[in-house]
């Protein structure tokens, strides 16, 4: 079972950066892939960023060069560094995770709880 926890989440104005984060706990034998989704009221959840172990990352068109995606796999915790931020970004951003309880167990995904962004204009 995979525990994750975001923060970070607060209101900010349109230009301003926040770096969320999204610390992993539990029983796992590994975490496979981290990644950021964000959901607006009335819109369905959306991705953002992923990332795999190591540095292969991918992202939504619409944050391509303003966001960054990290992970510190010692410590088995996600960031998303967000800059240039616009209204459009405001969200309850979720973090999720792929990833195994025991070697020979299937890959299951995660959910956080959600951290909610606001950009004022």
């Amino acid at each position: 079972q995979v525990r994750l926890v975001e923060s970070g989440g607060k209101e900010v104005q349109a230009g301003g950066s926040l770096r969320l984060s999204c610390v992993a706990s539990g029983s796992f034998s590994a975490i496979f892939t981290m990644g950021w989704y964000r959901q607006s009221p009335g819109s369905r959840r959306e991705l953002v960023a992923r990332i795999t172990s190591g540095t292969n990352a991918v992202y939504a068109d619409s944050v391509r060069g303003r966001f960054t995606i990290s992970r510190d796999d010692d410590n088995n915790i996600a960031y998303l560094q967000m800059t240039n931020l616009n209204p459009d970004d405001s969200a309850t951003y979720y973090c999720n995770a792929e990833g195994s309880p025991g070697s020979r167990d299937p890959v299951y995904e995660y959910w956080g709880q959600g951290t909610r962004v606001t950009v004022s204009s």
